[in-house]
Protein backbone atom coordinates (compact mmCIF):
# COMPACT_ATOMS: atom_id res chain seq x y z
CA UNK A 1 0.00 0.00 0.00
CA UNK A 2 1.07 3.55 -0.59
CA UNK A 3 1.91 5.47 2.55
CA UNK A 4 0.33 8.70 3.73
CA UNK A 5 2.38 11.61 2.42
CA UNK A 6 3.64 9.80 -0.68
CA UNK A 7 2.77 10.97 -4.19
CA UNK A 8 0.05 8.92 -5.86
CA UNK A 9 0.92 7.61 -9.31
CA UNK A 10 -0.82 9.35 -12.19
CA UNK A 11 -3.94 7.72 -13.55
CA UNK A 12 -5.13 8.33 -17.10
CA UNK A 13 -7.83 5.85 -17.97
CA UNK A 14 -11.14 5.62 -19.78
CA UNK A 15 -14.06 5.22 -17.40
CA UNK A 16 -17.22 3.19 -17.72
CA UNK A 17 -18.94 6.38 -18.90
CA UNK A 18 -16.46 6.70 -21.76
CA UNK A 19 -14.72 9.79 -20.40
CA UNK A 20 -11.04 10.12 -19.62
CA UNK A 21 -10.18 10.21 -15.91
CA UNK A 22 -6.89 11.95 -15.18
CA UNK A 23 -5.91 12.12 -11.52
CA UNK A 24 -3.73 15.22 -11.89
CA UNK A 25 -6.66 17.10 -13.50
CA UNK A 26 -8.90 16.67 -10.44
CA UNK A 27 -9.61 19.96 -8.71
CA UNK A 28 -11.93 18.88 -5.91
CA UNK A 29 -10.98 19.07 -2.22
CA UNK A 30 -9.79 15.48 -2.64
CA UNK A 31 -10.22 12.41 -4.82
CA UNK A 32 -11.34 9.13 -3.29
CA UNK A 33 -10.03 6.15 -5.24
CA UNK A 34 -11.30 2.81 -4.06
CA UNK A 35 -9.92 -0.49 -5.30
CA UNK A 36 -12.00 -3.65 -5.17
CA UNK A 37 -11.20 -7.22 -6.27
CA UNK A 38 -13.99 -8.30 -8.62
CA UNK A 39 -17.30 -6.95 -9.90
CA UNK A 40 -20.48 -8.85 -9.06
CA UNK A 41 -19.09 -10.49 -5.93
CA UNK A 42 -21.06 -9.95 -2.70
CA UNK A 43 -18.44 -7.78 -0.97
CA UNK A 44 -17.61 -5.65 -4.00
CA UNK A 45 -21.27 -5.16 -4.83
CA UNK A 46 -21.98 -4.12 -1.23
CA UNK A 47 -19.02 -1.72 -1.20
CA UNK A 48 -19.98 -0.08 -4.49
CA UNK A 49 -23.59 0.26 -3.30
CA UNK A 50 -22.36 1.98 -0.11
CA UNK A 51 -20.30 4.43 -2.15
CA UNK A 52 -23.26 4.93 -4.50
CA UNK A 53 -25.57 5.62 -1.56
CA UNK A 54 -23.06 8.08 -0.07
CA UNK A 55 -22.05 9.68 -3.38
CA UNK A 56 -24.05 12.88 -2.95
CA UNK A 57 -22.71 13.34 0.57
CA UNK A 58 -19.13 12.86 -0.61
CA UNK A 59 -19.65 15.23 -3.54
CA UNK A 60 -21.19 17.92 -1.33
CA UNK A 61 -18.22 17.56 1.02
CA UNK A 62 -15.94 18.29 -1.94
CA UNK A 63 -14.68 14.85 -2.94
CA UNK A 64 -14.46 13.24 -6.35
CA UNK A 65 -14.94 9.46 -6.37
CA UNK A 66 -13.70 6.71 -8.67
CA UNK A 67 -13.64 2.92 -8.34
CA UNK A 68 -10.99 0.63 -9.84
CA UNK A 69 -10.98 -3.16 -10.23
CA UNK A 70 -9.01 -5.67 -12.23
CA UNK A 71 -12.05 -6.60 -14.32
CA UNK A 72 -12.16 -6.09 -18.06
CA UNK A 73 -13.94 -3.07 -19.51
CA UNK A 74 -17.11 -4.92 -20.55
CA UNK A 75 -17.57 -6.39 -17.06
CA UNK A 76 -16.86 -3.05 -15.41
CA UNK A 77 -19.39 -1.27 -17.68
CA UNK A 78 -22.07 -3.87 -16.92
CA UNK A 79 -21.33 -3.61 -13.20
CA UNK A 80 -21.62 0.20 -13.29
CA UNK A 81 -24.89 0.01 -15.21
CA UNK A 82 -26.43 -2.72 -13.05
CA UNK A 83 -25.60 -0.84 -9.82
CA UNK A 84 -26.47 2.57 -11.31
CA UNK A 85 -23.12 3.94 -10.14
CA UNK A 86 -23.25 7.75 -10.50
CA UNK A 87 -19.45 7.95 -10.38
CA UNK A 88 -16.85 6.58 -12.78
CA UNK A 89 -15.44 3.09 -12.55
CA UNK A 90 -12.19 2.10 -14.23
CA UNK A 91 -11.29 -1.32 -15.59
CA UNK A 92 -7.69 -2.23 -14.79
CA UNK A 93 -7.50 -5.50 -16.70
CA UNK A 94 -3.74 -5.21 -17.26
CA UNK A 95 -3.30 -4.39 -13.54
CA UNK A 96 -1.06 -1.40 -14.28
CA UNK A 97 -2.96 0.93 -11.94
CA UNK A 98 -3.28 -1.69 -9.19
CA UNK A 99 0.46 -2.43 -9.43
CA UNK A 100 1.35 1.26 -9.29
CA UNK A 101 -0.83 1.68 -6.18
CA UNK A 102 0.56 -1.51 -4.60
CA UNK A 103 -2.83 -3.08 -3.91
CA UNK A 104 -2.55 -6.50 -5.59
CA UNK A 105 -2.79 -9.65 -3.52
CA UNK A 106 0.35 -11.73 -4.01
CA UNK A 107 -0.32 -14.81 -6.16
CA UNK A 108 -4.02 -13.95 -6.68
CA UNK A 109 -3.44 -10.95 -8.92
CA UNK A 110 -6.63 -9.25 -7.73
CA UNK A 111 -6.86 -5.91 -5.98
CA UNK A 112 -7.19 -5.70 -2.23
CA UNK A 113 -10.04 -3.61 -0.84
CA UNK A 114 -8.03 -0.39 -0.38
CA UNK A 115 -9.16 3.22 -0.57
CA UNK A 116 -6.88 6.21 -0.98
CA UNK A 117 -7.85 9.80 -0.34
CA UNK A 118 -5.69 12.00 -2.52
CA UNK A 119 -5.12 15.77 -2.54
CA UNK A 120 -5.18 17.78 -5.79
CA UNK A 121 -1.35 17.77 -5.80
CA UNK A 122 -1.55 13.91 -5.72
CA UNK A 123 -0.34 13.62 -2.12
CA UNK A 124 -1.84 10.58 -0.38
CA UNK A 125 -3.78 11.99 2.56
CA UNK A 126 -5.12 8.67 3.85
CA UNK A 127 -5.01 4.98 3.01
CA UNK A 128 -7.68 2.62 4.34
CA UNK A 129 -7.93 -1.14 4.05
CA UNK A 130 -10.84 -3.25 5.24
CA UNK A 131 -11.38 -6.60 3.56
CA UNK A 132 -14.31 -7.77 5.65
CA UNK A 133 -15.88 -4.80 7.46
CA UNK A 134 -17.08 -2.95 4.37
CA UNK A 135 -19.41 -0.62 6.29
CA UNK A 136 -16.49 0.53 8.49
CA UNK A 137 -14.47 1.17 5.35
CA UNK A 138 -16.92 3.62 3.77
CA UNK A 139 -17.71 5.20 7.16
CA UNK A 140 -14.01 6.01 7.63
CA UNK A 141 -13.87 7.59 4.19
CA UNK A 142 -16.91 9.77 4.90
CA UNK A 143 -15.56 10.83 8.29
CA UNK A 144 -12.15 11.72 6.85
CA UNK A 145 -13.62 13.75 3.96
CA UNK A 146 -15.95 15.61 6.33
CA UNK A 147 -13.02 16.44 8.63
CA UNK A 148 -11.10 17.76 5.61
CA UNK A 149 -14.06 19.95 4.64
CA UNK A 150 -14.39 21.37 8.15
CA UNK A 151 -10.63 22.10 8.28
CA UNK A 152 -10.73 23.78 4.87
CA UNK A 153 -13.67 25.95 5.85
CA UNK A 154 -11.95 26.97 9.11
CA UNK A 155 -9.04 28.48 7.18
Amino acid sequence: MLKTGSIAPEIEATTTGGSLFTLSAQTDLCTVIYFYPKAFTPGCTAETKRFRDNYVELTLAGAALVGVSTDDSATQCKFAADLRAPFPLIADHDRAISNAYDVLWPLLGMAQRVTYIIAPDRTVLAAMRHEIRIRKHSDEVLRFVHEMRVAAEAK
